[in-house]
């Protein structure tokens, strides 16, 4: 073996190991057993020892091995060395091999030194900051040209930038000056900037950039914009951008199924969270307690009750045992509706699995009694919540008080209103509106007048529900004069009037038989300057105002006011009662266009809109596509679309729909053969009409 071959092995040890003191002294150990066995005598220079744990250490001069004089000796030098390979890179003991051929040289990868721990982040940040345009901040950045910042340092460093301009400046000259490798981590940093300044446009075109340069957009990626464009409203976006992620096949997560349906059902867009929640149980996600009783409020708020109930049924399937809070959403939702007996049966249920009662559970139910005439258990349940370990609260008090006055209860309603304040409960604006109805009630219109006095001077502000129930009492007590004046002055006075006050005063003026006075309130509804259009299109189309209230609807969706979901919904039940079916589908293009989804009851209406045009063709789409959105119908809405394809006289259709809502578990089966049979009747199709009849018969559902 040459001289030099043995001087680069060795060099090549000393280089590859200076980064640790253990094998400084192993080196250290090899310089000694080469002079025990006098082959070196004076091996390294006096100041070699600092020249292994420096970091930037030359080769070793040929000299050093200028001693040997043998080619003996230089070989017993190279077998040592190459021992000390082996033991420091772990391979099998080869020295026969070693000492028969050339060892082979392998490149080794050059390590990049980054000066992260040398550069304050806290300055450079500064000094990007006052920097004012791209070309300075380029220069700013142009001794880093390099990359002698890592990926890492430069990503913290764009997630600390609050300016959306300046990081997305950042990000092209660390893809276009540095030329780093394109990283996600940098383009999510950057994305969640600009949609935290609602920049849109701009998160799109930093999508399609990441996708130019080869980067699969992650489940960050999508879960920012899918949070920030449902929280601004834009549900369409953010579904598209959810649709996108599932074609990339990139999971989505539980939480943010569940941000969505949670931001769905704050809009009161009940059939988007209807149709996220199908989403979530389609991409294999088991939803946990907490989605599931926002589920069941969900479909409770879309009137959806039996899906409501069956959710608990699903629940106990799936291992998710319902709680307190499932089973008082439940509550809530029947009672909102006016279903008391489905509230008490619930709540036996509730007593029957042993599921603790909560102060929500314990109000509902004295609501549920009182609403069904049982003001005695209404208020044992009250004066026994203590007994449970549960202190009644002001909605307790409050709900007892109203239960008392439907019962017409009223000395016991006087009695726990003064017995809230010698104890010093707390006393709330409902509280007073209770006792002032109360009052009214009890024709004691004086002392109703002069609760309004004694809240004010509590420091409780009346609402436009303590006004409208004064001036409904003066009305039923023929002070009519004194109710239109109260109602000038709110005016005046800058009070905002809601939707109740003002019908109020018109069915005030009505009963007086005084309908000028009506008209003209609801003719300046057309142009309201102190309340919002949305208000006024309630309360037009609450009244059956149909030209005021389409003249206001048009001006208010041109303008982008109409922000209520249930805007839209009135106006198509205010044109779907007067026959006006070209302006039922007129609304409703509105409504999806602005992006919101129809509820089961709306999506009836339009359908019997289509059919009264003879478009079948748009029912069918608008069917179809509610469908596949994941919207769950109620059963009407599927009989309707049956009658529809009779209508047309597509009984392959007809049979198609049947079969399936045959096999759907959640359908009435003996509505469905009875609209099934009617519709061959009417088509003069008697034998199919027949047999349908028969097939009830068969399998037992004409009985059920």
């Amino acid at each position: 073996m040459g001289f030099l071959e043995i001087t680069v092995i060795f060099q090549t040890c000393i280089i590859s190991d200076t980064r640790t003191t253990t094998n400084y002294k192993v080196i250290k150990m090899y310089v000694l057993a080469l002079s025990v066995t006098s082959m070196a005598v004076d091996l390294l220079p006096s100041s070699s020892p600092s020249s292994f744990v420096s970091p930037r250490i030359s080769y070793v001069k040929t000299n050093i091995f200028s001693p040997f004089s043998k080619t003996q000796k230089r070989r017993a030098c190279f077998i040592l060395v190459s021992v000390y390979k082996d033991v420091w890179r772990r391979l099998p003991d080869e020295t026969t091999s070693l000492l028969s051929s050339s060892p082979q040289r392998r490149p080794r990868k050059q390590r990049v030194v980054h000066l992260d721990h040398s550069v304050d982040m806290d300055e450079l940040l500064a000094s990007i900051g006052r920097t004012t345009n791209e070309q300075e901040l380029f220069s700013l950045m142009s001794i880093y040209k390099g990359r002698q910042l890592s990926i890492r340092f430069m990503v913290s460093l764009l997630s600390r930038e609050p300016d959306w301009r300046r990081s997305l400046a950042l990000l092209d000259w660390i893809n276009e000056k540095a030329l780093y490798s394109p990283s996600v981590f940098a383009y999510n940093v950057v994305i969640r900037n600009v949609l935290r300044a609602k920049q849109w446009e701009l998160a799109h075109g930093l999508f399609d950039e990441m996708r130019q340069k080869a980067l699969a957009p992650d489940r960050y990626t999508y879960s920012m914009l899918i949070t920030y464009f449902g929280k601004e409203g834009m549900f369409d976006s953010a579904l598209s951008w959810l649709q996108k992620m599932e074609q990339d096949r990139v999971s989505g997560d539980l939480v943010l199924y569940s941000n969505l349906i949670e931001l769905s059902r704050k809009l009161c867009d009940y059939s988007k969270a209807i149709s996220i929640f199908s989403r979530l149980k389609r991409s294999g996600i088991v939803p946990d307690l907490v989605a599931y009783n926002s589920m069941i409020n969900v479909f409770g708020k879309a009137k959806l009750f039996r899906e409501a109930r069956l959710l608990l049924q699903e629940m106990r399937a799936g291992g998710v045992m319902p709680d307190t809070v499932s089973y008082s959403t439940l509550l809530s939702m029947y009672v909102e509706n006016g279903k008391y007996v489905k509230a008490l049966s619930v709540f036996s249920e509730m007593n029957d699995v042993r599921c603790p009662l909560d102060i929500t559970t314990c109000n509902v139910m004295i609501d549920v009694y009182g609403q069904l005439d049982m003001a005695k258990e209404a208020d044992r349940l009250f004066w026994s919540m203590r007994k449970m370990g549960i202190e009644p609260n002001v909605v307790s008090y409050n709900t007892l008080l109203r239960v008392y006055g439907e019962a017409e209860l009223f000395g016991e309603a006087i009695h726990l209103f003064r017995l809230m304040q010698r104890k010093d409960i707390e006393q709330n604006v409902v509280t007073y509106n209770t006792m002032i109805k109360i009052y009214g009630k009890s024709l004691e219109h004086e002392k109703a007048t002069n609760l309004v006095q004694e809240m004010q001077n509590r420091g409780i502000e009346p609402n436009a529900i303590t006004y409208s129930t004064i001036i409904s009492i003066w009305d039923k007590a023929g002070k009519l004069d004194r109710a239109a004046m109260l109602f000038q002055k709110l005016r005046s006075s800058g009070i905002e009037i809601d939707q109740v006050l003002y019908q109020t005063m018109i069915v005030a003026y009505e009963r007086a038989g005084l309908v000028g006075h009506a008209k003209r309130l609801l003719h300046e509804l057309k142009r309201p300057d102190n309340i919002p259009r949305e208000t006024a299109i309630t309360i037009l189309a609450g009244a059956g105002r149909i030209e005021e209230a389409t003249w206001v609807f048009r001006q208010a969706f041109e303008a982008g006011e109409v922000k209520d979901i249930n805007v839209f919904g009135r106006m198509i039940d205010l044109f779907s009662r007067n026959r006006k079916h070209t302006n039922v589908i007129e609304v409703f293009d509105n409504m999806r266009e602005a992006g919101y989804f129809p509820d089961s009851n709306v999506i009836a209406l339009v359908l019997n809109a289509c059919g009264k045009l003879r478009e079948f063709e748009k029912a069918d789409a608008i069917y179809k596509e509610m469908e596949e959105e994941g919207c769950v119908f109620s059963d009407e809405v599927h009989f309707q679309m049956l009658s529809l394809y009779g209508s047309r006289g597509n009984f392959q259709m007809v049979d198609s729909l049947f079969e399936r809502l045959e096999n759907d578990p959640n359908i009435n089966k003996k509505e469905l053969h009875l609209v099934v049979a009617s519709i061959y009747e009417r088509a003069n199709r008697l034998n199919d009409a027949s047999q349908i009849m028969n097939k009830m018969r068969e399998r037992g559902v004409l009985n059920s």
